[in-house]
């Protein structure tokens, strides 16, 4: 490093919530990289590093908050002689603080705390944390530097304080989830903050699936004149810039491209999937297979996330299991090379049937069968994963979820729903893009060309219970992610019959969706930690 240029690498990495020392050595290991290999003086990591986020209720235990006290020490003590910018909450007695640390040659050099608490759709964290007050202002070799956290980019006026106070060069730590199309909104927002200071910013961010929240990486440095750095999305990795003491950028590593449209969702998908099973110690996945499209894609991004060795596919045919779907099941587990089982449902309905036969005499078959049959699958598929402790994994999507076409204790069992998030007309994309991808088409056509039917009784088809899937995800974009009246939907060109069944079908299935697995959030509001809708309401707007 020549003169009094600084080299900063950028660390996103993958965390792992309430793991304080497992990440601690994550940065470690990962700062002693950067250093050896890429000659970096200063590596800059996510927001809450030590904790990994959202941590949630673990702010409120004292034991943890000392965990990871002891973790920064740690840091510090292991690393002499270069410096790190790191992320932990911070006990004082002015309260708990969301802070940004920097650790130079083992002492402590700065702290910053965030200003700015989001405190809407997935993020609750005035919940937590006291707002921290004013700039912080470092040099670190000759490179004045400001830090900022998150939320605090969003606002013009904690960049500009950063640079009245001296600051050459801005290093924001971000732990900002994925949605679609998420990372224009982080470039535009950064742009336009270096457009009014004129500095150039270090955007660092999180990687890794956490619940229902992926993160997607996707760090990069803007400059006045552009964007001058990217990192991969969906996948650890680091990066570094060259600047001088005025903050200008003198050299970069290799940039990367964005990673956005159906690319990213299923990679997002798939980490999401992986960082749940690896986190929480699972030895793979188990699915039922039917040879319809939702499982299909759910296969696909179980073996992609997992590996095929570590998938277990389930056939489950009852008497009203075609042919066809059979055959597709079995072609597909040949071309994804998952072990694939047949446990036939017939002598447990019937064993059901007979024992309910004196209670139900007299009565129509109604829905009643049709969902003791998905139970019956339920409690089968859950004794797989019992005894091969594989997760269950569930393979509804958005639509049937938000209209309750589902069964509770059914086909809803299971501990992760990867398509939870993820309408029906999406699931298809997903399909096709999938067969797009290495390994050729894995998904049988006729799956996807198919008419859906949950094959529970004769002749039956989606379409006997729902509108058409196109006109129903647009009814549930519209009403459940921009809160849309009946009036304006209606107005903006759907049936108004169509309109009220659906939002009834939608209010009166809360209590189905409060007791459904976590899955995978893509969406700008998806159920559960976005969505947050009473079980008993007396709103009834259809």
């Amino acid at each position: 490093m020549a003169g009094t240029s600084l080299r900063i690498a950028l660390a996103q990495i993958n965390s792992c919530v309430g793991h304080c020392r497992a990440n601690a050595d994550l940065v470690v290991e990962t700062a002693r990289r950067a250093r050896d290999e890429l000659g970096a003086y200063l590596v800059v990591f996510p927001e809450l590093t030590l904790t990994g986020y959202p941590p949630e209720d673990l702010l409120l235990r004292e034991d943890f908050l000392a965990t990871c006290e002891e973790a920064m020490a740690y840091i510090a003590e292991a690393l002499p002689d270069m410096a790190v910018l790191i992320g932990l909450p911070e006990k004082r007695s002015a309260g708990l603080f969301n802070s940004a640390v920097l650790i130079e040659k083992s002492r402590v050099r700065a702290r910053y705390r965030k200003q700015q608490l989001p405190n809407h759709g997935v993020f609750d964290e005035k919940r937590y944390f006291t707002p921290g007050e004013g700039p912080v202002v470092t040099v670190v070799r000759g490179v004045p530097l400001g830090m900022t956290i998150s939320e605090d980019i969003w606002s013009p006026g904690i960049t500009l304080a950063s640079k009245k106070a001296g600051a050459r060069l801005i290093l924001n730590l971000n732990a900002s989830p994925y949605h679609r199309d998420k990372h224009h909104e982080r470039e535009q927002v950064v742009a336009d903050r270096v457009r009014e200071t004129g500095l150039s910013i270090a955007y660092v961010n999180l990687v890794g699936g956490q619940d229902e929240l992926v993160f997607d990486g996707q760090s990069f440095v803007r400059a006045s004149d552009g964007t001058v750095l990217r990192l991969p999305g969906f996948e650890q990795a680091i990066g570094w810039i060259d600047v001088d003491a005025d903050g200008q950028i003198l050299a970069t590593s290799d940039t990367t491209a964005w990673t956005g449209g159906i690319d990213a969702v299923y990679r997002a998908l798939v980490l999401g999937i992986r960082d749940y099973v690896r986190k929480n110690g699972f030895k793979g996945a188990v699915l039922g297979l039917s040879g319809g499209i939702d499982s299909a894609v759910v296969l696909a991004l179980a073996v992609d996330a997992l590996g095929a060795d570590n998938v277990l596919a389930v056939r489950m045919p009852s008497r009203y299991t075609s042919q066809m779907s059979l055959e597709d099941a079995a072609i597909q587990a040949r071309a994804m090379g998952v072990r694939m089982e047949t446990l036939s449902i017939e002598p447990v309905f019937k064993a059901f049937e007979q024992s309910l036969a004196p209670l139900f005499a007299g009565m129509p078959e109604d829905a009643t069968e049709e969902n003791i049959q998905a139970r019956t699958r339920g409690v089968l598929l859950m004794a797989l994963s019992n005894k091969f402790d594989k997760i269950l994994l569930t393979t509804g999507n958005k639509s049937e979820l938000a209209v309750g076409y589902s069964t509770l204790y059914g086909d809803m069992a299971g501990g992760f729903a990867p398509l939870k998030d993820v309408p029906k007309t999406l699931v298809y994309e997903l399909a096709r893009y999938r067969n797009t991808l290495a390994g050729g088409k894995v998904i049988p056509e006729r799956v996807i060309t198919r008419e859906p039917s949950a094959e529970l009784r004769a002749g039956q088809k989606d379409a006997d219970s729902l509108p058409p899937y196109d006109e129903l995800d647009a009814i549930l974009e519209l009403f459940v992610e921009q809160d849309r009246s009946i009036e304006q939907i209606v107005e903006a060109g759907f049936d108004e019959a169509t309109v009220r069944r659906v939002v009834r079908m939608i209010l009166r299935n809360e209590y189905k969706r409060r007791q459904a697995a976590p899955g995978v959030r893509i969406s700008r509001r998806a159920f559960g930690r976005d969505r947050r809708y009473p079980i008993t309401s007396g709103f009834a707007p259809y």
